[in-house]
């Protein structure tokens, strides 16, 4: 997230550029030409535009149904080459994640795509509610009797920007569209589902064809890819290519291109739109005269805290927390832009030791993942040399991560772990003093103001509280959850749900500048198609039961993601005790 971090250099000599590698699509470089250029998918996709612009919701429904069949088709595929990838043995918590975030993530937002065209782009809502700052807060999940009994107790909502209405489907309630337009997703190297679910945002609500240019790090998929959206690629509505940097160079720069979105880092944001080098940078950004003057939207990480509200806790419940946190970290070897990066807790909590000292046990248990995303041990190194009393909690063999605890972190914004993104298994503990002790409401008035204020990026944050102090504090939780300036907020949720759940909004929470920023400008998934979203809010009950498939430590989760797979690409009552019992096995 910091400005020129990509001219740090690493203990090898190298120049480590800091999330660049993680969408290799750079702003273009003396030499760079279109030789380089994916000629002649560029130019089936844009001869389409316009014939995309003439096809009906209900047909480009039917185009997205058809799409689930081709994911079905390929999961077992896809989920053994990213396996592969990634050092995931058959049938491990590892492989069941992969099953989870990859095809059963595509496969859902597919059938909620499906279902808000068939309706015109005005899909069913759930309540519509009064928030404080004159916001409307829509519920988008559970909006039926089978999401309500598979996922006990969680709820969604989405609240959209001051004042404004609950309105849905623009882009077909809007003016003649002309002649179409050509979106440039420059894909994500991380979690296999962004790429496409990103290229379906661009088709189905935004109304442009798309081209995704794969990152190198998982450009493997994109043959299984093909396959299973060849109803959108045959017809030339949709491409995938491969490539290194050159090619999404020369691609941001084709006239052919209209708009460009990307997942990745804010150092590779800066170099697609300010140009190459630090001083191009500078002076463009002073003069506000970019290189690339196409609309650019974008999701760009942050360093994600979790929230912990002093109160009370069981035993059963501050070691079930200390599991939810291990996993928050875990998941995905922490290659997640979500991956939680700091505990923010108050000094004063009589619990607060016990609380970090479960954590740092439940992350020594969690067995090591493999360091597959490219700088990961250089990003690693330069955290530790600035936290020389880190606790490495696993061995980091054959070149992994360890998982790593950093405790008594100072709350200020010019440390490290505060202000860039770690991506590679750290979290640091925050204590905040206060004169009130271990108050709750104050904590909160006081922890709010420090993540929005000096924690890097507005990305998503997750706020731990037990049942009891809910209920005390029940008015300020919600004065003060509506000054949270993140744009996706898990209440006793890890906020990868929000991600996952495809009908809530995904993004930065708004705000954010071209000349700055932060963690992007725009939003994706949104799959209920509202038109203002400013951020979503996930809540699950303090405990959970059985054991969340996004847990480190589930014991049946690869036999569950695939029963779950089935369900979520067609939700049918006869499937579900299958998945319950799956489910109670974890």
């Amino acid at each position: 997230m910091e400005p020129g971090l990509e001219e740090r250099r690493n203990g090898d000599g190298d120049l480590e550029r800091a999330g660049v590698d993680r969408v290799a699509g750079m702003a273009p470089s003396p030499g760079t030409n279109n030789a380089s250029l994916p000629t002649a998918a560029l130019a089936r996709v844009t001869g389409k535009k316009e014939a995309w612009t003439r096809i009906g919701a209900r047909e480009r429904g039917s185009l997205m149904t058809r799409c689930i069949d081709g994911v079905l088709g390929i999961a077992n595929a896809w989920v053994a080459a990213a396996s592969e990838a990634k050092g995931h043995a058959p049938g491990s918590v590892g492989a069941g994640e992969e099953r989870l975030s990859g095809p059963l993530v595509t496969a859902r937002y597919l059938r909620l795509l499906a279902e808000s065209l068939r309706a015109g782009g005005r899909p069913r809502l759930g309540p519509v509610t009064n928030a404080p700052g004159r916001r409307a807060r829509v519920r988008v999940f559970p909006l039926t009797m089978l999401d309500r009994l598979t996922y006990p107790g969680l709820t969604a909502d989405v609240w959209l920007s001051p004042g404004a209405e609950p309105t849905q489907g623009r882009i077909y309630h809007a003016p003649e569209q002309g002649g179409g337009e050509v979106a440039l997703v420059l894909g994500a190297g991380n979690v296999s589902s962004i790429p496409p679910l990103d290229a379906l945002g661009q088709l189905a609500i935004e109304g442009r064809v798309c081209i995704v240019k794969m990152n190198p790090v998982n450009a493997y998929l994109r043959p299984f890819f093909e396959t299973a959206f060849a109803p959108l690629i045959e017809p030339g509505f949709l491409a995938f290519v491969d490539g290194e940097g050159p090619v999404g160079a020369a691609l941001c720069a084709n006239p052919a291109i209209d708009t460009v979105h990307l997942t990745g880092s804010a150092a590779t944001h800066d170099r697609i739109v300010w140009g190459a080098t630090p001083d191009e940078r500078t002076r463009r950004r002073a003069l506000l005269d970019p290189v690339l003057t196409k609309p650019v939207t974008s999701e760009l990480g942050a360093v994600t805290p979790v929230i912990v509200v002093p109160g009370r806790w069981t035993p059963h419940e501050i070691a079930f927390q200390a599991r939810h946190v291990a996993s928050m970290i875990t998941h995905n070897a922490s290659f997640n832009c979500n991956a939680a990066q700091l505990l923010v807790v108050a000094r004063e909590w009589p619990q607060r030791a016990a609380f970090v000292d479960a954590v740092r046990t439940a992350l020594a248990r969690t067995p090591e993942r493999r360091a597959y995303y490219p700088g990961s041990r250089a990003r690693y190194e330069r955290f530790r040399e600035q936290y020389p009393a880190a606790q490495s909690l696993t061995p980091g063999a054959d070149g992994n991560v360890p998982w790593t605890l950093i405790d008594d972190v100072a709350p200020d914004p010019a440390e490290l772990l505060l202000c860039e993104e770690a991506f590679c298994g750290l979290l640091g503990v925050v204590a905040l003093d206060s004169p009130h002790g271990a108050d709750p409401a104050k904590f909160m008035d006081a922890a709010i103001p420090f993540v929005n204020q000096d924690v890097a990026g507005t990305l998503s944050c997750a706020l731990l509280i037990d049942p009891r102090t809910e209920r005390a504090i029940r008015d300020h939780l919600a004065t003060r959850l509506s000054d949270l300036r993140y744009g996706a907020i898990g209440i006793n949720v890890w906020p990868g749900i929000v991600f996952a759940l495809g009908a809530t909004s995904w993004g930065a929470f708004p705000g954010h500048r071209l000349d700055d920023i932060g963690s992007g400008i725009g939003v994706v998934h949104n799959a209920l198609m509202l038109d203002h979203p400013e951020r979503s809010v996930a809540h699950a009950p303090f405990r959970i039961t059985p054991t969340p498939p996004w847990f480190a430590d589930h014991q049946n989760l690869d036999a569950l993601a695939k029963k779950a797979l089935a369900f979520e690409a067609r939700p049918r009552w006869w499937r579900y005790p299958s998945l319950a019992a799956s489910a109670l096995r974890g």
